[in-house]
């Protein structure tokens, strides 16, 4: 086995396939005439596709349930307050300051949309982002219970940089999901960021939770130096299917 072929080999044992990827090139070789250029130009090709896979990595475990883009919405149509907060919220500021942000409003305004698109954003800022709807956190909430792991589950769940809760007031929830909701919830309060969707407004809030003492605990964990983003507005869905039946009788 000649160097150059001991060097793939190398490479492949540390995990470096950018690296290997430039030593099997011959163009390569023949760009960078001493050792010490190629090997600048190598590492540099590595760290750079290290980061490209980091960010991707880090979108896919954040299991979002559709990629979604900021630079998708047509923001003509959001509610006013939205259009007017999203270019700050999209510096990420709040992530780093560790507030919340709250989209209420009514269905199909773009608060999941938006949701997504920050935290795509964020992941490619390099924070650790998970996403869930509020039904799926509070069954995985009782599973672990059951399971004996929730405390496993909670440092996880601690630990992000942004946790994304989509749907809160789609469903009510019995005493245990509604305490165990407002225990993880409260872990994050103060130390990292979390985005909640909701279509109620927070008046509403303890048609979902059926304790008074409780809601007003959480809202006022949720609402504490929180950016409150009023969704109210027509639907998008309902916008493009007129659209789409004009367009359809022409």
């Amino acid at each position: 086995m000649d160097k150059r072929q001991e060097m793939i080999e190398m490479c492949k044992e540390l995990r470096l396939p950018s690296i290997r990827a430039f030593i099997q090139e011959d163009d390569m070789w023949k760009q960078h005439q001493t050792a010490e250029d190629f090997l600048y130009h190598a590492l540099v090709q590595e760290m750079q596709d290290r980061e490209v896979r980091a960010k991707a990595n880090r979108i896919r475990s954040a299991n979002f349930p559709e990629k979604k883009l900021l630079t998708e919405l047509e923001t003509e149509r959001l509610p006013q307050n939205a259009a007017s907060r999203l270019p700050h919220l999209k510096k990420l500021d709040f992530i780093q300051e560790k507030q919340n942000v709250l989209l209420i409003g009514s269905p199909g305004t773009g608060k999941t949309h938006i949701a997504i698109g920050l935290g795509i954003e964020a992941c490619l800022a390099g924070y650790k982002v998970y996403f869930t709807t509020v039904s799926a956190l509070v069954n995985q909430l009782k599973e672990s219970r059951s399971e004996r792991t929730l405390r496993s589950f909670e440092l996880r769940f601690e630990k992000y940089d942004l946790v994304i809760i989509d749907e809160l007031g789609y469903i009510s929830f019995d005493k245990e999901g509604a305490e165990l909701l407002f225990t993880h919830l409260s872990l994050r309060a103060g130390r990292a960021s979390t985005i909640v969707t909701s279509n109620l407004s927070f008046d509403r809030w303890e048609e979902v939770f059926h304790d008074p003492v409780l809601t007003a605990a959480l809202t006022d964990r949720l609402t504490h130096r929180a950016y409150m983003v009023d969704m109210i507005g027509p639907s998008y869905r309902i916008l493009d299917t007129k659209e789409w039946m004009e367009n359809s009788q022409v």
